[in-house]
């Protein structure tokens, strides 16, 4: 042992050591290693391992930290993760700030051993210096460090020191990490580390708001492409269900839409998109667009299938449809309705006795061929009759007992017989449920239900 280390342990405590252990002295670490000499003595060597170790439990932290992190895609929540990791581990006292919004900056601050509060404020970035650069992400932004006595009182009281650290994300900037403490200042050591934390927390709170804006645009997008919800009218009830082909997809090829015309009449259209999908949804839509454009010069079933197969035909999308369009007129014995096909299955009538009746009308596909050939049919419905459209994700559903016979359309139309007379609503409600018990927990194709029915007279 030599004289720096007889200055170290002045007594004599060699042979309570064992070789290989980690001893601590005046708050380092030291790792003890025993070299046998060939006279029987025995020399101790002392390897100072406190700055190895503590990089150890740094990068122990930091991973379970980084799991901590990406454990939510809710930035809010992923703010509060943040500024609770740094208040335990970091700081006395903590604020994580991310760029703007329309309602001021989302802030969150968290103190040690408190809850974390969350808010929007309009806050002055600029009476914080390098605030505002680390917020806007400029490059190079190194920890900014701020005297406490000139800091805003949003921003801290009782504090000795405080830094300002980047939250980089993915390619934008997360926000600004903010550091305080009440006693000794932050280390070289721990800035360092605080950066590495903050670079972990910007692509964690990145990732999270990358998320929920993807997430706000598809929902907004698949608002447009869902059936519309169906509006209530004194002559006429109207019901509809849908369910896409995939458990995960909220949105397919096919659909439905209801538009109001002149003298209380109605102008229905079901119809199916080749192919399932968030393509054949988008084709959905176009569809859904052209038909609602084509109604404001148009209302005639044949025209205005010849001009929705011209619209398709001049697409880029090779995606053929076919459709069922249908006008509802109130009249004295109850509803009448004109039917076109356009390559569909034919509606079927469902009389309030429980006779099932199929529209005659029939044509070609749309959108695949120069010209397309209809034939319409005229119905009138009385009080409790029904008018029922539906898509072949209906009548093709795979399933039953065996789990490969199709539910076909004599199926369908012997289930209708029993429900003579039932409001529009059950009708579809029923006719969803058949089909999707039969198919169980099989796949299936995109399925589309519209019910017409004529109300029950009331009797005074």
């Amino acid at each position: 042992m030599n004289d720096a280390a007889k200055s170290l342990f002045p007594q004599r405590i060699a042979p309570h050591w064992r070789h290989g252990e980690t001893v601590s002295v005046a708050e380092r670490s030291y790792a003890v290693h025993r070299a046998d000499n060939e006279d029987g003595s025995a020399t101790w060597w002392l390897l100072d391992e406190t700055d190895l170790l503590l990089e150890r439990e740094r990068a122990a932290l930091l991973t379970r930290m980084s799991g901590a992190l990406m454990m939510s895609l809710n930035p809010e929540r992923c703010m509060t993760v943040v500024a609770e990791l740094a208040a335990a581990h970091l700081a006395d006292e903590v604020l994580v700030i991310a760029p703007p919004s329309v309602d001021g900056h989302p802030v969150t601050r968290c103190r040690r051993g408190e809850p974390p509060t969350y808010e929007l404020r309009h806050v002055d970035v600029e009476a914080v210096a390098g605030l505002s650069e680390v917020l806007r992400g400029f490059p190079p932004v190194p920890s900014q460090w701020i005297d406490p006595a000139v800091a805003p009182e949003w921003l801290a009281r009782d504090v000795s020191s405080i830094v300002v650290t980047p939250l980089p994300g993915h390619g934008v900037p997360a926000g600004a990490l903010i550091l305080m403490r009440r006693g000794e200042r932050f280390s070289e050591g721990e800035e360092a580390f605080a950066r590495l934390f903050a670079s972990r927390a910007g692509v964690a709170i990145s990732a999270a708001s990358l998320f929920t804006q993807q997430a706000v645009i598809t929902e907004r997008l698949t608002r447009d492409l869902l059936p519309p919800a169906l509006r209530r009218y004194e002559h006429v009830e109207l019901a509809g269900r849908y369910r896409a082909s995939g458990d995960t997809e909220h949105v397919g090829g096919d659909f439905y839409d209801v538009h109001e015309l002149p003298d209380d009449q109605l102008f229905v259209v079901l119809g199916d998109v080749c192919g399932k999908g968030l393509d054949a949804a988008a084709q959905t839509g176009k569809v859904r667009t052209a038909v609602h454009a084509l109604l404001q010069v148009v209302t005639d079933h044949d025209k205005m299938l010849h001009a929705l197969n011209q619209a398709l035909l001049t697409t880029d999308e090779s995606r053929f449809i076919t459709t069922v369009v249908g006008t509802v007129r109130p009249v004295d014995e109850g509803l009448h309705v004109t039917l076109t096909s356009g390559g569909h299955l034919p509606p079927l009538i469902v009389r309030a006795s429980g006779a099932v009746e199929v529209a005659a009308t029939k044509g070609t596909l749309v959108g695949i061929l120069p010209r397309i050939v209809t034939a319409t049919d005229e119905v009138v419905l009385a009080p409790g009759d029904s008018c029922l459209l539906y898509t072949d994700g209906i009548t093709e559903a795979c399933g039953g007992p065996l789990g490969d016979e199709e539910f076909g359309e004599d199926r369908l139309r012997r289930a209708l017989t029993g429900c003579g007379g039932m409001p529009a609503e059950a009708l579809v409600e029923h006719v969803h449920m058949l089909a999707s018990h039969w198919i169980g927990g099989g796949a299936h194709d995109d399925m589309a239900v519209l019910a017409i029915t004529a109300p029950r007279r009331r009797t005074s």
